[in-house]
């Protein structure tokens, strides 16, 4: 691929210095609240994004001031695991520091937001001191590996937890530069350090990992470029651990207008020993760093790379390189992709109690102190938390002595969301957009509720209130909310105004479809309200919407 051909980020990365950039003069330069362009680039690798309050920029163009800038911070926490200590300490980072929220996301990984670049350098320092970092948390590298949430629910799902923290240490980038800039470690003398998986320019695109652990597909395994479907081994009760089915190339990123994107479910390639999966994982990783396309960011990802090599040339390519052959898959069912809320019993007679998180953030408002409960609850908590892939958290491995405190300080706290909310609500999925994030075009976690609201109130009025509907929104066609396998999903195109995709199902294994384009809350409604009605009169026991809509023929491929 000629030089000429390369895309912006490509020069950027190549001029790094190992992603170190001119970042920690940028930093320094406090008159403006800003990095400088390609600085923004690199801080991303870094685990940040630079945002601006969209609500404001308007008043602050007309004020000639620069935008309300700051900084969103994200963590790597493979597996989505932290203890009571980690808890009460980003709970403190983010009173300190940034906007007095914690936000979980879909990837079990913990936003903080609002932190000013005077800060930036002391959080990220800050979260670095509870042992758990941000390195690789964004970029073009491999982000957060997820996992199946709760680990203590049996050993193996234990195994697969382990398997995270292994596949996510072993794909981490290996540059000095994150603990020269935010930590003040030693500087690297000379050329900078060798990248053996990523080499100097690392990925054309992110890269994405998640395992899953059968009947529960939480993590939506085949929406990610590689999904990993642990295997039940022979051992007592089949708990230990055979190996993984293999999926690849999954993504769900579109950009509205170009008919050349497109959301795509891996597909499963074979099965893998556990003592292979690095091998194999590096092998994936290096042959999208090595045919991966650099010239059009819109088309780099992993599913892309599929595309244009085939299915077969990719397999023979990563087989080759990681010197393994794969065996044919191994039967597996998944029954569900949600969480299980409430308290559920797991191995040695521990308790989890999975609470219910709206959009996944976490805040004292609406007289509702969710931050503080959880605190109060870090407090005294023995065991730990499980960030879920669905925006929520497990209160984990509670001795039965343990669960009335939790208990108490749940209600008192309004955080027992899961007891009192109906299951439409409970299961919807937003991701932030406005107003920080820079590429939505309409609201979706503010726009959550109130458009549940009105959905759920048509349900009630068809009599089916208490009929689960997978809804999720989105502020644009990216897919951090992973609206494309909801059984109703909202897609931003401007303000006010979604695209209404239809016809995921219950268990992530089917991509819904374009149904109605550019429609205001009203046409939303208009459009779904005959459906529901017919849904309400002909649904079989137990059918659920997407699965209804494709059996009626209401939807086509």
């Amino acid at each position: 691929m000629g030089e000429s051909i390369l895309s912006p980020v490509e020069h950027i990365k190549a001029a790094s210095r190992g992603l170190r950039g001119t970042l920690e003069a940028g930093v320094a330069d406090l008159p403006t609240g800003a990095l400088g362009g390609d600085d923004t680039q690199l801080l991303k690798f870094h685990g940040s994004y630079q945002q601006d309050d969209r609500d404001l920029r308007e008043e602050r163009r007309l004020q000639k001031l620069e935008p309300a800038y700051s900084f969103m911070i994200r963590t790597r926490l493979p597996g989505g695991v932290c203890t009571p200590g980690q808890w009460l300490a980003l709970d403190a980072i983010a009173r300190t520091h940034g906007n007095g929220t914690l936000r979980l996301t879909t990837r079990q990984a913990f936003q903080l937001h609002g932190v000013v670049k005077r800060d930036l350098k002391a959080t990220i320092a800050a979260i670095n001191a509870t042992l758990i970092d941000t390195i690789g948390a964004c970029g073009d590298v491999n982000r957060n590996v997820i996992a199946s949430a709760n680990p203590m629910q049996s050993t193996l799902h234990a195994e697969v937890h382990a398997w995270a923290a292994r596949i996510s240490g072993h794909l981490l980038p290996r540059t000095r530069a994150y603990h020269e800039i935010w930590l003040d470690g030693a500087r690297v003398a000379g050329t900078p350090e060798a990248e053996p998986i990523y080499g100097e320019t690392y990925l054309p695109r992110k890269f994405k990992v998640a395992i899953a652990v059968p009947p529960t597909n939480d993590v939506e395994v085949f929406a990610h470029d590689l999904g990993l479907v642990a295997i039940a081994g022979s051992g007592a009760g089949g708990a230990d651990l055979a190996g993984f089915n293999v999926a690849v190339g999954g993504g769900l990123g579109v950009t509205h207008g170009d008919p050349a994107t497109y959301p795509r479910l891996a597909q499963v390639i074979g099965f893998v020993a556990p003592g292979d999966t690095l091998a194999l994982a590096e092998a994936i990783v290096t042959t999208q760093r090595d045919f991966g396309d650099r010239s059009n960011r819109r088309r780099a990802r992993l599913k892309y790379t599929i595309e244009t090599m085939g299915i077969e040339a990719f397999v023979a390519e990563v087989q080759r390189r990681a010197g393994v052959q794969l065996a044919a898959a191994r039967p597996y069912r998944f029954t569900s992709s949600g969480d299980r809320f409430g308290w559920t019993r797991g191995v040695g007679d521990r308790w989890h109690l999975n609470l219910r998180i709206p959009a996944g953030r976490i805040a004292d408002r609406d007289g509702a102190r969710h931050l503080t409960g959880l605190r109060a609850v870090a407090a005294v908590h023995r065991g730990d938390f499980r960030l879920t892939p669905n925006q929520n958290l497990i209160v984990a491995n509670v001795a039965a002595g343990g669960r009335a405190a939790i208990d108490e300080l749940v209600r008192d706290h309004g955080l027992d969301l899961h007891a009192r909310t109906p299951p439409t609500s409970r299961d919807a999925l937003a991701c932030v957009a406005l107003p920080t994030c820079p590429l939505a075009m309409a609201e979706a976690e503010r726009y959550l509720p109130g458009f549940l609201a009105v959905f759920e109130a048509r349900l009630a009025h068809h009599g089916i209130a208490q009929v689960p509907v997978l809804v999720r929104l989105s502020g644009c066609p990216n897919g951090c909310s992973r609206p494309y396998l909801a059984e109703v999903a909202l897609i931003g195109k401007a303000p006010g105004r979604y695209n209404l995709h239809l016809g995921g199902d219950a268990t992530g294994e089917r991509l819904n479809v374009p149904y109605r384009e550019n429609l205001t809350e009203a046409g939303i409604i208009a459009a779904l309200d005959p459906l529901l009605q017919r849904f309400a009169a002909e649904r079989r026991p137990e059918e659920r919407f997407g699965d209804f809509l494709w059996r009626t023929k209401l939807l086509s491929a």
